[in-house]
């Protein structure tokens, strides 16, 4: 019923911000065993973050609606609750860095979370002062990634934070794309700067990135955050009526969240997967992702032909 439900509201709503009733959190301890629970090393440290983080492009965007602050801050409640720390937004999203300071504030969160964040701008003298408004906005001293979105100006951007990671005004940097797009541009600079992290969109269907782009992390040290991991809940929208295929369990999949998740953070290359959601019950599917057993490289391509056979 929950899998129905779930596919009738991501049909129903289209991206706006939603009013919802508040569901009743369920309890902070997953069962799956503390050995099951799955977190990934940042290659340029060796620090680790759990595997699924949380997105917050268009879901937080809600402006001062107080109802939907709240409701948005339950969403965060229930990701903390299950270990998650890694939470990525962009001056690109509105509204959406006020109410991540809001929610932090009122559950007392600043230091429980990974912040990560994106400099947007085409003026590349503007890295800094974007970065000081982002901390402003967010509640925190400094921010644990900062990053150059979807490669505008990059150049002048990464050349300041380059600079801003060495006074220690930031630990991590990276360089992000969406949809895609510009990825043999991205391939070059990570081939020729010492990037922490790179960002890009992968999933069950967009694999373009298996081809390049995910071998070259590897190769070069660089932590993957990996954003659209449902399509922006396409996914969900075309498979959630379908059954999971009869080998699913073996898989470690419960669900179609875990399935389309647990494809993504078992591949090698990837750190973090960061899904958007409004709702806490989505979100607790979500982080069940991190618990319990991940598909192995069959077990992966086998998911692969079942979603292009259905």
């Amino acid at each position: 019923m929950l899998e129905l439900s779930r596919r009738r509201f991501l049909i129903g709503v289209g991206l706006s911000g939603l009013v919802v009733a508040s569901p009743r959190l369920l309890a902070a301890t997953p069962s799956s065993s503390e050995q099951d629970f799955h977190v990934r090393p940042i290659p340029s440290t060796g620090e680790s973050v759990p595997a699924i983080g949380m997105g917050t492009w268009i879901t937080f965007n809600v402006g001062s609606d107080q109802y939907l602050i709240d409701q948005r801050t339950r969403v965060l409640e229930a990701f903390l609750e299950r270990k998650g720390t890694v939470i990525d937004c962009s001056p690109m999203y509105g509204s959406s860095a006020d109410v991540i300071g809001a929610a932090l504030d009122k559950l007392g969160a600043h230091d429980r979370i990974f912040s990560a964040t994106k400099i947007w701008t085409s003026n590349g003298s503007e890295t800094r002062e974007q970065a000081t408004t982002s901390v402003r906005r967010w509640g925190i001293e400094r921010f644990d990634l900062l990053q150059v979105h979807n490669l505008l100006a990059w150049q002048e951007h990464l050349a300041t934070l380059k600079a801003m990671k060495a006074e220690g005004r930031v630990r991590y940097i990276g360089i992000t794309t969406s949809h895609g797009r510009r990825h043999r541009e991205l391939a070059r600079v990570m081939e020729t700067e010492p990037l922490d992290f790179v960002q890009l969109t992968y999933n069950v269907l967009d694999r373009e990135a298996e081809e390049r782009l995910l071998p070259l992390a590897r190769e070069r040290g660089i932590a993957v955050i990996v954003n659209r991991p449902f399509q922006g809940g396409s996914l969900f929208r075309r498979f959630q009526s379908e059954p999971l295929p009869p080998w699913a369990s073996e898989a470690g999949v419960g669900n179609w969240a875990e399935f389309f998740l647990k494809f993504i953070i078992s591949h090698p290359a990837v750190t973090c997967a960061i899904p958007a959601t409004t709702r806490v019950e989505h979100m607790q599917e979500n982080m069940g992702a991190m618990y319990g057993q991940l598909p192995d490289a069959r077990q992966r391509r086998m998911m692969a032909d079942y979603v292009r056979q259905l």
